[in-house]
């Protein structure tokens, strides 16, 4: 089992959801910076590669939704970080599935 995470149940926040509450949630964008300067939602900002370098800017006792683009690292990003003890949501589809929201 070397080189991988623990089964982990991950929970997850629809993007009607998302939306509906966003204001309310402590949001944790992974997307690069390039991408988050295309559209940003604010919240916390901490790309996908430099997230296990720079996890101590994270209160382990705050619920994080975390988005990418379209789900997939964000989705990665919430196992490693559920793995450390953090507790955290996937935002389902991710930006573009929010964006895609009528």
């Amino acid at each position: 089992m070397r080189g991988r995470l623990p089964d982990i149940k991950m929970q997850s926040i629809s993007t009607k959801d998302f939306k509906e509450n966003l204001s309310a949630l402590s949001l944790l964008d992974i997307r690069t910076p390039r991408e988050r300067a295309d559209f940003d939602l604010g919240g916390i900002h901490i790309p996908l590669d430099d997230l296990l370098a720079r996890i101590e800017e994270l209160d382990q006792t705050q619920q994080y939704t975390v988005i990418c683009y379209n789900g997939t690292q964000s989705l990665i990003a919430c196992r490693l970080l559920a793995a450390k003890g953090y507790h955290v949501q996937n935002v389902t589809g991710g930006l573009e599935a929010y964006l895609s929201l009528a």
